[in-house]
Formats: structure tokens, sequence, C-alpha cells
């Protein structure tokens, strides 16, 4: 799973997180993905998702740094079945390796990435959860040519592969051109087809048919069953994020 929850925003009113994320957290448990991937969490809305599942541990921090009060795009991962092997995270900018705004965008990006083992099955699996800028055309086709590169220089291609995030892009934008050159689109690359709206991006607002598809899970080497976007409503009738969360089975 793939999921924007926005970041907590006091001028969010009745959207605001500290009204949202008891039901978030009860979205998470009940759809109990073996991975998730959030986007613009800050580090007290992972740790409050993290002390409410039992099952999952995760990893990334802020995309300012180790310790800082950042935004982050945390990977949790269900710790029973899988195997943390490796960990990292890197910048989607010209210095990967340092906190840094890459090209054009208005704000540091990363990308934190997970080597798994199947506890059960001993295979590995490599997952990248992503967040491209909002503003920076540049920066969003570059972001994906670095994780193109990245897979390229590590040798994964020929590993199993799950790419998934917030990429500020529509499907005919060249980064998801780019990514789709050597990554399958879930949305219609699975066997059972698309559920649920097009559209992922929802801005709160109940009464929208949804046609912008923002959000994104990409795979290689891997049989995708079904795919969804998930557009349950809270007991109010609101969406518990301005994304939908995106949800594959493979």
């Amino acid at each position: 799973m793939s999921f924007n929850i926005r970041y907590d925003n006091p001028d969010d009113g009745e959207n605001w997180w500290e009204f949202r994320k008891s039901e978030v957290v009860t979205l998470l448990n009940h759809y109990h993905p073996d991975f998730f991937g959030l986007q613009e969490a800050l580090p007290h809305q992972s740790d409050f998702i993290a002390s409410k599942l039992q099952d999952y541990d995760h990893i990334g921090h802020g995309r300012d740094g180790i310790g800082t009060n950042s935004e982050g795009v945390p990977l949790f991962f269900n710790k029973d079945k899988y195997q943390l092997l490796k960990s990292e995270l890197f910048w989607l900018s010209e210095t990967p390796d340092k906190p840094s705004i890459g090209w054009d965008a208005s704000l540091n990006r990363i990308v934190v990435y997970g080597g798994f083992k199947n506890k059960e099955s001993g295979e590995t699996i490599h997952v990248f959860n992503c967040h491209f800028d909002h503003l920076g055309a540049k920066a969003r086709e570059k972001s994906a040519e670095l994780l193109m590169k990245y897979l390229n220089q590590h040798q994964l291609l020929d590993e199993q592969i799950i790419v998934m995030g917030d990429l500020n892009c529509l499907p005919m934008d060249k980064p998801i051109k780019i990514l789709s050159q050597h990554l399958k689109d879930c949305f219609s690359e699975n066997i059972d087809g698309s559920y649920g709206p097009i559209g992922t991006f929802n801005a709160f607002d109940t009464q929208k048919v949804l046609t912008k598809r923002i959000d994104y899970i990409f795979v290689r080497n891997i049989m995708v069953s079904s795919y969804r976007a998930i557009d349950d409503k809270r007991k109010i009738n609101l969406y518990p994020s301005d994304h939908l969360p995106v949800l594959i089975k493979f």
C-alpha cells in the first residue's frame, strides 16, 4: 500500500490529523498490508501509527536529516513475515547522499529503500517509497531518472522490485514514462483489473469525481493479482486523507 496521509496541519479544520488519525490506523489495520509506504508523515504521525500497529516495524527518517521534525516517507513492513536485510535513504537531488534540494524542486525530497527476505519462502524483495516534488517539473523528471539509475547501479533489475509513492505526476507525464520503460504500473498491469476510482488525489472533497491519478505502485519481476484505489470514508463521511491509499496484491 502507498498512502499519502497528509501532514498534520491544524488549518485543515474537520480534516485535521487529530480528527483523522484513529481512522487512518483503523484503515491500515483493516487492510493489513505486508508493506505500506507513507508520504507527508511528520515524526509524531509515524510514531502514532507505529504505536497502534502490532505486527510492524518501519525504516526512514525526515527529509531534512536524522532527528529533524520534518516530513518523511517511512516504509512499514510486517516484521513477522519479512526480515529487513538492508535499508537506505537518499535524496532526490544532484547530491543524493546528503540533505539537499534537487534541480527546480521546492523542497527536499527523499526515497526510503528496504531490502527484505520473506521468512517463509526465503525470497528477497526490494521496496522503494518515494515522494516527488509538487512544483518542480524538471525535478520530477530527474527524480525518475535518478531512481532508475539507482536500480541499474545496484543491479536490481533482475530482482523483485516494488516502487511506490506520491509522484505528483499524471500517467502521461514524462517521469511516469521513464519509470514505465523498466517497471510495470500496477493500475494497468494486473490480473483482475483496477478497482475503485481512477484518481487518487481527492483534496478532501467527497463530492468530486476523482480523475487525478498521482499515486502509484510499480513492480518488476512480480505478478500482480489486483489493484485498488481505496475510497473508504470516515464515520462522518469524510476522507481519511486528501489522497486515496493505493493497494495491490501480488
